[in-house]
């Protein structure tokens, strides 16, 4: 229970935890389905409000979702989470206008995990004026 007042957990990460601390199989299946059932572990919950913070910070949808997968989030909450969050085009829209229509910006994006997809407007409006 201290663990869970810093901050929220997946059932992975949490049996992980308790795994490290030597808990056994046992009290780690009571434990981990006692949270679960009284809502202070939820992985849906979880999902969504890491993907928001995340997406608030700047984050594509290839960097959410690949730290959803290292915290042990189930793929159909992923996919909730996904649906609930700003279009990723949108929010490299968003960063574009705060940095610029530059080369650079194009590579912070990348390194952010935007797609491919996100980042073809601003790479087209690039060649065209490396054209002009």
């Amino acid at each position: 229970l201290r663990v869970l007042r810093a901050r929220d957990h997946t059932v992975a990460s949490l049996e992980r935890r308790l795994t490290e601390r030597g808990a056994a199989p046992g009290v780690r299946r009571e434990t981990l389905a006692a949270v679960q059932r009284t809502g202070l572990v939820d992985d849906h919950r979880f999902a969504l409000e890491r993907s928001r913070l995340l997406a608030t910070r700047g984050a594509g949808n290839a960097l959410i979702a690949d730290d959803l997968e290292r915290q042990g989030v189930a793929e159909e909450h992923n996919r909730d989470a996904f649906g609930a969050l700003e279009p990723e085009s949108v929010r490299a829209a968003r960063i574009v206008e705060s940095r610029g229509r530059t080369p650079k910006t194009a590579r912070y994006l990348a390194s952010k995990g935007f797609s491919e997809e996100a980042l073809e407007a601003l790479v087209a409006d690039l060649s065209a004026e490396a054209i002009d």
